[in-house]
């Protein structure tokens, strides 16, 4: 007698979408310690696909390892960090922007909205997208569509972003394993492997290209008297967070408040050991 086989269970899967050309985003994204490939995503967009798959060993969910990622991402860039995450349960994105508390929303595998709808109006105010034709859009992701799952939720969502200039690569899809997203980014023509170099110098160097004269006052390096209050500012903002995601048991949080520590300590001792005339 046959026996009825039942549907496999999704992969869970990842994308980190910046705001930013490749060029601004890999020296950032570097200091997350993540092996990552980078490639661009159209007009003054990039995707960060990840190699690893921290999620998988259970101890944390996809969507908590990704906004871990896009926090850290965004405080230490003037630009946002969209990240897009789903399983076999759901899917949702985290918008992180600066020291702005994230704004997400969730959906169940079934496309049943599971968030709220105030979110939506403000991941599209904070990304700068039209207040009433982009917003129309967003809001009917919210409302219960029977013939629309995660992934075409999810895919609804990029699509009102392709009007902010984004375009993903074919084959960089919502609902895709990770193991596809993977191959598919590494035969992107400007595609590149991201990991973490170990040398200060090198990452101080790409920054310092990168940023140019609009932030180099914040630069630890600078000497200007906003390089001081800004890791002032990281080091009480990673106290509280690193608390939380120990709390938690979070380790995408205590990632990112780790990472501001590290970034305000620095700026600290750089200040200290090189005292201004």
């Amino acid at each position: 007698m046959p026996t009825e086989r039942s549907a496999p269970t999704p992969a869970p899967g990842a994308l980190l979408l910046c705001r930013a050309e490749p060029e601004a985003v890999a020296p950032v994204a570097q200091l997350l310690r993540e092996h990552m490939l980078l490639t661009r995503a159209g007009r003054d967009w990039s995707v960060l696909v990840p190699e690893g798959k921290p999620w998988q060993d259970g101890a944390e969910p996809v969507d908590r390892v990704l906004t871990g990622w896009a926090g850290a991402l965004a405080v230490g860039a003037p630009w946002p960090v969209l990240a897009l995450w789903w399983d076999a349960d759901r899917g949702g994105y985290t918008l992180a922007s600066g020291f702005r508390r994230p704004v997400g929303y969730v959906w169940l595998a079934n496309g049943t909205p599971a968030g709220e709808d105030e979110a939506m109006r403000t991941f599209a105010a904070r990304l700068g997208l039209d207040p009433v034709l982009d917003v129309q859009s967003l809001d009917q992701l919210t409302k219960p569509d029977s013939a629309a799952d995660a992934r075409a939720r999810l895919t609804g969502l990029l699509a009102v972003l392709t009007r902010a200039g984004l375009t993903l690569p074919t084959g960089l899809a919502p609902g895709e394993p990770a193991d596809r997203l993977r191959e598919t980014a590494r035969v992107q023509p400007d595609a590149r492997p991201l990991e973490w170099e170990g040398r200060r110098e090198t990452v101080r160097g790409e920054l310092e290209a990168v940023a140019g004269h609009r932030l180099a006052p914040w630069l630890p390096w600078s000497g200007d008297p906003r390089a001081r209050a800004l890791a002032l500012a990281q080091v009480a903002a990673g106290l509280p967070l690193t608390a939380l995601g120990l709390r938690r048991r979070s380790g995408g949080w205590v990632t990112a408040g780790a990472l501001l520590l590290a970034h305000g300590a620095l700026g600290l001792a750089y200040d200290l050991s090189h005292p201004r005339d």
